[in-house]
């Protein structure tokens, strides 16, 4: 098998299709839940700290004025950026785990249908004519 067909047949496979699937939908799902954030929780945080949520920073360092009189070397503990990323990890996988919940729970009900009734076995038939010929 050539390293072409052999690739082709990899990448063609039913579930690396499904990972493709799954990663493109979860980087839009990620946008979409950044622009929740930063557009609704933030503010909503911020009226609660009367501050932008996402400009909340502590200076560690104080900087210093240069020629053209820019102040320069400051240096900023970004806090506010920190704590809106972690809520839109939270968001994510709050709702990757009510999917995967979703999903096992229809599983669940899958498995719970009782497979029908075979019948007698081979075994039970031949028993049966064996029996009736007897009589």
């Amino acid at each position: 098998m050539g390293f072409i067909s052999e690739f082709k047949e990899f990448a063609m496979k039913g579930n690396l299709v499904d990972i493709a699937v799954g990663f493109v939908m979860g980087a839009a799902f990620k946008e979409v839940v950044t622009s929740f954030t930063g557009g609704i929780v933030s503010p909503l945080i911020g009226l609660i700290f009367d501050s932008d949520f996402k400009s909340l920073r502590m200076k560690l360092k104080d900087g210093a004025l240069n020629d053209a009189g820019e102040m320069v070397g400051e240096v900023y503990l970004e806090y506010g950026t920190f704590l809106t990323n972690v809520i839109d990890f939270l968001i994510v996988a709050f709702v990757m785990f009510m999917v995967v919940k979703g999903v096992n729970r229809m599983k669940k009900k899958e498995e719970e249908v009782p497979a029908p009734d075979p019948g007698p076995s081979e075994t039970d038939l031949l028993m049966e004519i064996r029996d009736a010929l007897k009589k």
